[in-house]
């Protein structure tokens, strides 16, 4: 029994290792090479078809081109100005096209001065991020495309001033664009088109997303960065690599959402309520992919005008912020854009405390300490069976040992003897390894709160830590000021962390296996260097963990008399 009982600390702490390990080996995506694949198709009624010109822009011909910068393609056309207190940008006339956008409120590191994070940028620049809307025919119609110019009613638009995009066709359409935007992140865009054709229309409304990735800068298995949406009720996540095979996915939904997924950015549209609509997940190009939807036909008789309206979100990933839109605006499950992971039920009421203490205290690593102390105070019937259990182990290690060398040639007899002595001493094995059990949901929910919340991303704490979401900075070649190789180049904290580590292990009886007792002796060695390289706010957090369970383990050993 006993030694199973090992076997599963063994195997616990083995998986959590595991898990670590391949976070961090395998971080970034490796980049694939994916030939181009034919413009995208949506099979709706005649097979509508979304313009090849959309597409075009981003397939590999143009990659091979020269390409500008941002402020060179912008500066090329007319454009009207975005506003609000978190975004600025512009709206290309030319196609009425989403992509020019800053986030005013985050910058892109935290060094003075730093420029704003960009989430859009406009095609024919290295890394093309883009969104546009319109209508699409199934006969000879003349609908908007991207090279249309529009007559523009705004200069600017700001949550007090939409603008409104007009065309005539002229073959009897107008077609009449107005957008909005509120004081966050959400554009809504009604579209109307007058029919003065004298007979009655179908169009079908349509909308698309198109990004280039950077696949080295994708991060691997700790949030999902790629393709995402809710359709038909139901969460799909799509990774870019799942796309570049060439292959697309395809889903009918009345309602639901659909863009892409970064760490802290989405881009994401909004599909109406109340009609049918078929959404794509595609690869467009090598390295370019695209989520683009086609709603349900419209039907405009003679003389009267057909509508329809979509939302738009293009920002920041603020958890309170998706929650609001959630219940205001009726969107369907728009926070698991947030990556909260399996533990849902726990990561994010977690959020909502760790947030709700950093406005009480108005510093996110004292919050976080914070946190740890009320965890472990909520945790604490539970950690001290285990300690119970522990402390009376570490006393009968000497009793143990005897009967192993009394009956070493006796396996039979060693288990009998060793049961028995745990009923005169009334010690449950198993009772500290299911505390454990308990808490691994605990500790992998907080290690996805502090991974996902764009709150952590670049809040300081004191001293050298400016950044929590980021490894402690402070590291063995800055205090040493020799080249340190990059595995063992690790920062203060994680190396306080290992020492609490190594002390609490310190704390517990001894595996009586020769190879559990030197695995579990090199595992403060190897938790201390992977954990280096993670962000310090959760290293900061296990460091006060250890040092709370260590006076918690301490008491509970004195009090049972153990040294």
């Amino acid at each position: 029994m006993k030694e199973e009982v090992k076997g599963l600390y063994a195997a616990v702490i083995l998986s959590i290792a595991i898990i670590f390990i391949t976070n961090a080996i395998f971080d970034k995506a490796a980049p694939e090479n994916a030939a181009p694949v034919p413009s995208v198709e949506t099979a709706v009624d005649k097979q509508a078809k979304l313009p090849e010109k959309n597409i075009e822009e981003n397939t590999s011909p143009i990659l091979e081109e020269e390409k500008l910068s941002a402020e060179e393609v912008i500066a090329r056309d007319r454009r009207i100005d975005i506003q609000n207190t978190a975004l600025a940008g512009s709206i290309r006339v030319k196609g009425a096209r989403f992509d020019n956008l800053l986030l005013e409120k985050y910058k892109q590191t935290i060094e003075e001065g730093s420029p704003d994070v960009e989430l859009l940028y406009p095609a024919k620049t290295a890394m093309p991020y883009y969104a546009e809307f319109g209508w699409l025919s199934t006969n000879n119609i003349k609908t908007p495309d991207k090279d249309t110019i529009w007559t523009v009613k705004g200069s600017k638009l700001t949550p007090s001033s939409p603008l409104v995009f007009e065309w005539n066709n002229g073959q009897g359409l107008k077609f009449i664009r107005k957008v909005s935007l509120d004081n966050n992140y959400m554009f809504t865009i009604q579209q109307d088109v007058e029919n003065n054709t004298g007979r009655e229309i179908t169009l079908y409304p349509y909308g698309l997303i198109n990004k280039t990735v950077d696949k080295e800068k994708v991060a691997g298995g700790v949030v999902h960065e790629g393709l995402i949406g809710v359709v038909d009720k139901n969460l799909k996540e799509l990774k870019y690599k799942d796309l570049d095979d060439k292959e697309y996915k395809e889903f009918k939904t009345s309602g639901g959402w659909g863009g892409f997924s970064d760490r802290y950015w989405f881009t994401a549209m909004i599909f109406n309520t109340g009609s049918d609509q078929t959404v794509k997940f595609s690869n467009t190009g090598k390295d370019s992919y695209q989520v683009d939807y086609v709603g349900a036909p419209v039907k405009i008789a003679p003389d009267s005008v057909g509508t329809n309206n979509l939302m738009f979100f293009a920002g920041a990933k603020e958890i309170k912020l998706l929650d609001t839109y959630t219940k205001k605006l009726g969107i369907e499950k728009f926070d698991l854009a947030v990556d909260f992971g399996w533990y849902y039920f726990l990561t994010k009421p977690f959020f909502y405390i760790l947030d709700f203490l950093y406005n009480l205290i108005g510093n996110m690593g004292w919050a976080i300490l914070l946190f740890a102390a009320l965890l472990r105070l909520c945790m604490f019937p539970v950690a001290n069976k285990s300690y119970e259990s522990m402390s009376k182990m570490k006393k009968v290690q000497p009793k143990l040992k005897e009967l192993q060398e009394r009956y070493k040639d006796d396996k039979m007899k060693l288990q009998q003897e060793t049961m028995a002595l745990y009923r005169r001493d009334k010690i449950n094995p198993a009772a500290g390894c299911l505390p454990m059990l308990i808490q691994i949901p605990v500790f992998f929910s907080l290690y996805k709160v502090l991974n996902i919340s764009i709150e952590i991303r670049q809040a300081p704490f004191i001293g050298w830590i400016k950044d929590l979401s980021a490894p402690d900075p402070l590291t063995l070649s800055v205090l040493l000021h020799i080249p340190v190789p990059g595995l063992l180049n690790i920062g203060v904290w994680p190396i306080l962390m290992g020492i609490t580590m190594f002390v609490q292990q310190k704390l517990n009886p001894a595996p009586t296996n020769k190879d559990q007792a030197r695995m579990f002796a090199m595992m403060p060695l190897i938790f201390t260097f992977m954990l280096g390289h993670f962000a310090s706010g959760l290293v900061i957090y296990w460091t006060l963990s250890n040092l709370l369970s260590i006076i918690q383990q301490k008491a509970i050993m004195k009090k049972n008399g153990v040294n």
